[in-house]
């Protein structure tokens, strides 16, 4: 029996992961695919987003998430199980899409995959890492290291080895294939500046494709024939002889709240929290007054993209939640009221 091949698609927080699952599936000609989706927070709206997407062939319980915590984190106690339900399936998916959250070390996932219940039905067909170009190009993980070789002789006590830039490099080095995500905001120097510092991560051999709104084909993505569970000792990660890794660098919380009144300026509202605050992260859906659909809402750094994806359901509750995402010491307190408010 041939085993159904995996693809891990890994990424950064707002890197582009679920826009590209939605265009795969909308782009999936017939294929029958299934998507694990974990996310970060305590709300599922990667999976809403994805459920709502309308594509024919894609039923609901063709999207499962994992809502327990990090998917590397728990990979025996809600993945192994999740996986096991799909290809037990009578008519089991010819490919199966798991969207990692930001957060997700992908090395853990692959190493799943050696597990004798899953090595003989199930294969790693490759791990997709999402990267968004504009902010590399903004600096946000670049590593100059003659900057901090000066910062550290100023400061002895100065950590600059932060979780953000180990789980980025360790997203990369597990990739076969690196998507370099919204290449449309950034100019030609941006782009080979971002691959240079990109290169110094990569496997070899690893190519790296231009994309935006993670519009490319699935012959590109699907198929990579990668194995890559058979493969582990190349990519080499931070935390290799780790049992797990810590998630208390990072803080999460949930505002509900009604129908706005309207978009521009609910988006205004946020854009100067989002400026204001550290918020690495805000993604949810949004009940707008007077509109039969809802609302998606995914902003990262500065940036606000909004759009409205399906009419809500009959008898479906029109309120609103934001996920808010932060490193530790979000100032929840203060945010959790602010936002409530726009969303009142």
């Amino acid at each position: 029996m041939a085993r159904i091949p995996t693809t891990v698609v890994t990424g950064f927080l707002g890197a582009g992961k679920t826009t590209l699952i939605r265009h795969l599936l909308e782009n999936a000609g017939g294929r029958r695919l299934a998507v694990v989706v974990n996310e970060f927070g305590d709300v599922g709206i990667d999976g809403e987003i994805l459920r709502g997407c309308g594509v024919e062939g894609c039923a609901d319980d063709d999207i499962l998430e994992l809502a327990n915590g990090c998917i590397c984190c728990t990979v025996a106690d809600d993945f192994l199980p999740t996986l096991r339900k799909l290809i037990d399936r009578p008519n089991p998916p010819e490919h199966i899409l798991i969207e990692t959250s930001g957060l997700a070390l992908p090395k853990p996932l692959v190493k799943a995959f050696t597990w004798p219940e899953v090595r003989t039905r199930a294969t790693v067909d490759g791990v997709v890492a999402m990267i968004d170009a504009d902010a590399v190009a903004a600096g946000r993980f670049a590593h100059d290291e003659e900057a901090l070789a000066k910062a550290r002789e100023a400061d002895p006590t100065l950590d600059h080895d932060t979780p953000l830039e180990e789980l980025f490099e360790d997203q990369l080095g597990c990739a076969d294939l690196v998507i370099l995500n919204k290449t449309d905001l950034v100019d030609a120097e941006g782009l080979a500046r971002v691959e240079a510092e990109l290169a110094v991560h990569l496997r070899p051999g690893v190519k790296v494709l231009h994309a935006r709104q993670g519009a490319l084909d699935p012959a590109v993505l699907l198929g990579l024939g990668g194995a890559a569970e058979d493969d582990l000792d190349s990519r080499v990660s931070h935390h290799d002889g780790e049992d797990d890794h810590d998630h208390d660098d990072f803080d999460s919380f949930v505002v509900r709240g009604g129908a706005v009144g309207g978009v521009e300026a609910l988006t205004a509202d946020l854009r100067g929290a989002l400026e204001a605050h550290d918020i690495l992260r805000l993604k949810g859906v949004v009940a707008v007054a007077g509109k039969p659909a809802r609302l998606i809402v995914q902003a990262v750094g500065p940036r606000i993209q909004t759009y409205f994806d399906r009419p809500w359901r009959e008898g479906e509750a029109r309120e609103s939640a934001l996920v808010v995402i932060g490193e530790k010491g979000l100032d929840q307190k203060t945010l959790a009221p602010l936002i409530a408010a726009m969303i009142a």
